[in-house]
């Protein structure tokens, strides 16, 4: 048991809205010879139902109040607001620590998720990642300032989150991630692709699939590279050591 353990690893699914990471992610853990659970990792709560019960009260709060239903972490461009009004300021500054402690929360819970099916035998496809969708942005620009919840957060997922095992990008054109999903624009969509797409340059394990083309062709590729990855893990954990 132990040795199937140690074999176990986590695969994330990572690239811009319209690459198809929830249906790809979903068809892969049930296409894998071992045993296998998805799990997603992303800030669309609407997305998961695993959730903790402090963010379905955020969601239910900002479905209330009719904003997005999501937990978006730390935005780099959000400054507080210059209000001379400090009763005004230390709301904010309130409701921004909350939002944060909420996140980081919501994040562990998952991570906790994900140890115990790794702990059970299971290979666990990630939906996303919190660590690789913060430093995405990070990568592609590193010199932005960056509020002090947003640089806190980042610092909490680099330095004590763990990173998963393998990385997947699906990637395709911005005229086909667009036609797909129709949100946000061209321009903003291909600036994130752009952004996943550099996180090869921090990520060892880290591989590229060509999402454009026939879901099926693109699960059955996905599937057999995590099952080549997993082949090379248990023919590692079964090299003898050096005396």
């Amino acid at each position: 048991m132990r040795g199937r353990r140690e074999n176990m690893f986590t695969v994330a699914l990572v690239g811009a809205d319209g690459a198809g990471k929830s249906t790809i992610g979903k068809r892969v853990a049930r296409m894998l010879p071992v045993p296998s659970r998805y799990i997603y990792m992303g800030v669309n709560l609407e997305s998961s139902n695993l959730v903790l019960p402090t963010t379905r009260l955020w969601l239910g709060i900002k479905r209330a109040v009719g904003l997005r239903p999501d937990a978006v972490g730390p935005p780099r461009a959000r400054t507080t607001p210059r209000s001379g009004n400090p009763v005004k300021r230390w709301l904010y500054g309130l409701k921004s620590l909350l939002r944060l402690v909420n996140l980081i929360a919501e994040e562990w819970f998952r991570q906790c998720v994900v140890l115990y099916y790794r702990i059970g035998g299971c290979v666990v496809v990630l939906d996303r990642d919190f660590f690789l969708d913060s430093e995405a942005r990070d990568v592609f620009d590193p010199g932005a300032r960056k509020p002090l919840d947003y640089r806190i957060h980042s610092y909490v997922l680099r330095h004590f989150y763990r990173k998963p095992d393998f990385v997947i990008c699906l990637d395709a054109p911005c005229e086909v991630l667009y036609a797909r999903k129709r949100e946000g624009t061209p321009d903003a969509l291909e600036r994130r692709r752009q952004e996943y797409l550099g996180l090869r340059q921090i990520v060892e394990r880290f591989t590229v699939v060509d999402a454009a083309r026939p879901e099926e062709t693109v699960a059955r590729e996905v599937a057999e590279l995590i099952v080549s990855f997993h082949r090379s893990i248990v023919a590692k954990s079964h090299k003898p050591r050096a005396a």
